[in-house]
């Protein structure tokens, strides 16, 4: 080859690649402003064309908490947060640009929805921050995230061009305040990445509740979306268990309102209400006020659970234990009298001994009195415990009970003690016997001081024939996934501080403190035996030094019926109100407690059936049978089951099968029917009526607490979504 050729060819080489070059360059400066290639005129952004790995959390799903019924309490939901697209070549579906064009204009008609959720000089300033740093896109930030799909859908109406949502989630409570600090709260944690419990159960159930998160690789473009068919699994998400209270929905809504009306009506500091099953100690209803709505907290609150945290003098409920240590001693003095209004006394501190000496004798000691100082005149130790006599238990831990042994009983009863309630946080109180005063202020619930659960625990004894039961409140955890039971919690006896005898005694001296004339005659409730006890108690004031004269703690303990007590109900409150204060909110809850659970002496003439025998089943699986099975399997049941349409088989059942239903639950089932009639809702709960609009989409207007008394439409009329149907609730 002669050299003239081969410079000829390298020369056409070199005119080739420089040809390539050029068209390289181009395109990539056609592709930096135009986003398309020179050649293909695909966009860049196209998830065909540009993307990259990314590893991303497989968030797991926390678990739900549900009440005895399987009624939900808690659970995760669906949300919204709110993202800013600001780079002008982003487009949406349809290829039109989709990018924020006024900011100013955008962060004004968010906030229109948003409230006071947002800031709107901020929502400004975030957006042309990201906007300088070159971002594509960027989050709102504070009022943005995790909003509900209701707000996500009023900001999609004003159709603001560049603002989208991402999937996120959030924690919602459907019934909220529902016994809110106990069942606490849990919020979306910026650090996990994932919704963690902030205080109460959620909390001390957390990691229970929130499962394993996993993880995944796929493609992403650069507008952020997944490329579909690009997704490896590398871990998978463990979802986290679920949990079951023993806490009723029906009574815990009576008792809600209840206590609200209280703190309305009294102008109380503060109020509670722990309803339990006696034998079992399940807890039925659990209440303290003031209370938070769970959904729309910014803080943990600052109040403390008046039931299992707050300790408190607790007054004359403590009495019976009083009496119960005199009779199990075999000291008690059957058919004594004693006079009663003021206890004047000297105390030897060489013999330990208390020595009640005359009305208005000189001594170092101040005078214990009757409440009011009211004058009962001579009356026997049983007539003591019914009219509440201070100078009654004051001469039984005088003269007749030992002092050791009175303290040791104390510590029997799990007084200033944990209760081995699981997964609830508790205070222990303080035993304060040391001085003479204090000793025998003791006895009658002054000077030292306990909580609620200590004492509804020590009650258990005298109300179960001498033996004590531990509270509960959690009745099991569910495996989320496969439903499988991983721990059943059950009945506990932790003590015998008393004997069966001492404690039926001390039951009979309780029936009679709603005698007339007697302590309690004011909460006594027409056709219902109960044992009782009432308390008042004077409030230590820390900055005062003292006890306070403005606020007093007023209490009511009862068990029905008197003889086989299966439920309690303990009734508090702190206010100004010393002897006035309605008895009416107790009344409703111990009503509602025996007609739900069945143990009610007299019916209410404007309810439906009461059944009185304590029975509970397990729920059956009615999905998918015949309706003649359904009524074969609840046959013989003391429930209340309503069949709803007018089909030949079981479509949707509550509560799910394997649930525990009890006497006087009401039981529904849905049909494959094509019509519905109106039930007779005389008797039904809130509750109830829920489920009734869960199951058929047909909504009721309520007006009114406690159980329907009159609904405007008659029963058996043909009824549909479009029915409006009113009830009245008493």
């Amino acid at each position: 080859m002669s050299v003239r050729k081969s410079n000829k060819e390298l020369f056409k080489m070199i005119r080739r690649m420089t040809l390539i070059g050029t068209l390289v360059v181009a395109n990539v400066l056609f592709t930096m402003v135009s986003h398309k290639h020179l050649w293909s005129q695909k966009d860049v952004l196209d998830k065909r064309i540009a993307s990259s790995i990314v590893e991303k959390t497989i968030i797991a799903k926390r678990g739900t908490i549900y009440d005895r019924n399987h009624t939900v309490i808690a659970q995760q939901t669906q949300s919204y947060t709110i993202v800013a697209y600001l780079d002008t070549g982003v487009i949406d579906a349809n290829g039109n640009p989709n990018y924020v064009k006024d900011i100013k204009l955008t962060a004004e008609k968010l906030k229109s929805v948003l409230g006071d959720n947002v800031n709107e000089k901020t929502l400004i300033k975030i957006m042309k921050s990201a906007k300088k740093a070159g971002k594509s896109q960027t989050e709102l930030g504070t009022g943005t995230k995790r909003i509900k799909k209701s707000v996500m859908k009023e900001i999609k109406k004003l159709k603001l061009p560049g603002i989208s949502f991402i999937d996120a989630v959030s924690r919602y409570y459907p019934t909220t305040p529902y016994s809110s600090n106990l069942v606490g709260f849990a919020a979306y944690d910026e650090d996990t990445q994932s919704i963690e419990g902030k205080m109460g159960l959620e909390l001390s159930l957390n990691e229970l509740l929130k499962g394993k998160n996993g993880s995944e690789q796929y493609q992403q473009t650069v507008d952020g979306s997944k490329l579909p068919g690009t997704t490896k699994v590398i871990e998978q998400a463990k979802n986290g268990n679920d949990i079951v209270l023993t806490l009723d929905s029906s009574l815990q809504e009576t008792v809600e309102s209840q206590l609200q009306s209280t703190m309305e009506n009294e102008k109380a500091k503060s109020a509670w209400c722990l309803v339990m099953e006696i034998e079992t100690g399940k807890i039925l209803a659990w209440a303290s006020y003031p209370t938070f709505d769970q959904n729309e907290h910014k803080e943990i609150p600052s109040y403390q659970d008046a039931i299992s945290t707050s300790t408190y003098e607790p007054g004359s409920v403590m009495k019976p234990f009083t009496y119960a240590v005199a009779i199990d001693t075999n000291v008690y003095p059957y058919n004594k009298t004693f006079t009663a209004y003021q206890f004047w006394y000297n105390y030897d501190p060489n013999t330990g001994k208390i020595t009640r000496i005359p009305n208005e004798s000189e001594t170092p000691y101040p005078y214990i009195a009757d409440a009011l100082d009211e004058d009962f005149g001579t009356i026997t130790f049983d007539q003591g415990l019914a009219f509440s006599s201070n100078v009654g238990i004051c001469e039984l831990l005088a003269n007749y009970i030992n002092y050791n042994q009175y303290c040791d009983y104390l510590d029997k009863f799990g007084f200033f003690q944990k209760v081995n309630t699981p997964y609830v946080e508790q205070s222990l109180g303080v035993k304060n016997v040391g001085l003479p005063t204090d000793y025998l202020s003791t006895g009658f619930g002054q000077a030292s001081s306990i909580t609620v659960l200590q004492l509804c625990q020590a009650y258990t004894a005298i109300f179960n024939d001498g033996t004590m039961v531990r509270p509960y409140v959690i009745d099991s955890i569910v495996d989320s996934g496969t439903s499988q039971v991983i721990k059943k919690y059950k009945k506990k006896a932790v003590g015998t501080p008393i004997s069966s005898q001492t404690a039926k005694e001390v039951q009979e001296l309780m029936s009679h403190v709603t005698d007339d004339g007697a302590s309690g005659s004011r909460f006594k409730i027409d056709g219902v035996d109960m044992l009782m006890k009432t308390g008042t108690a004077q409030l230590y004031n820390e900055n005062i030094g003292k006890y306070d004269p403005t606020y007093h703690t007023s209490s009511v303990m009862a068990a029905a019926p008197a003889n086989d007590p299966k439920v309690m109900v303990y009734y508090g409150l702190v206010s100004g109100n010393i002897t006035s204060y309605s008895a009416e909110p107790f009344k409703k809850i111990m009503r509602e407690t025996l007609q739900t659970y069945g143990v009610s002496t007299t019916p209410s003439s404007d309810a439906q059936d009461t059944y009185e025998t304590w029975e509970s089943y397990s729920m059956p699986s009615l999905v998918n049978h015949t309706i003649d099975y359904a009524y074969e399997k609840m046959n013989g049941k003391n429930i209340h089951f309503e069949v709803i349409g007018d089909g030949s088989s079981v479509t949707s059942q509550y509560p799910d099968a394997k649930a525990t239903i009890n006497s006087n639950d009401r039981v529904f089932v849905l049909t494959n029917g094509t019509k519905i009639t109106m039930p007779n809702m005389t008797g039904w709960t809130r509750k109830d009526l829920t489920v009734f609009w869960q199951l058929t989409g047909i909504s009721i207007k309520t007006s009114g607490y406690g159980k329907v008394t009159s609904q405007n439409v008659e029963e058996g009329t043909t009824i549909s979504t479009d029915t409006k149907i009113e009830v009245t609730l008493e």
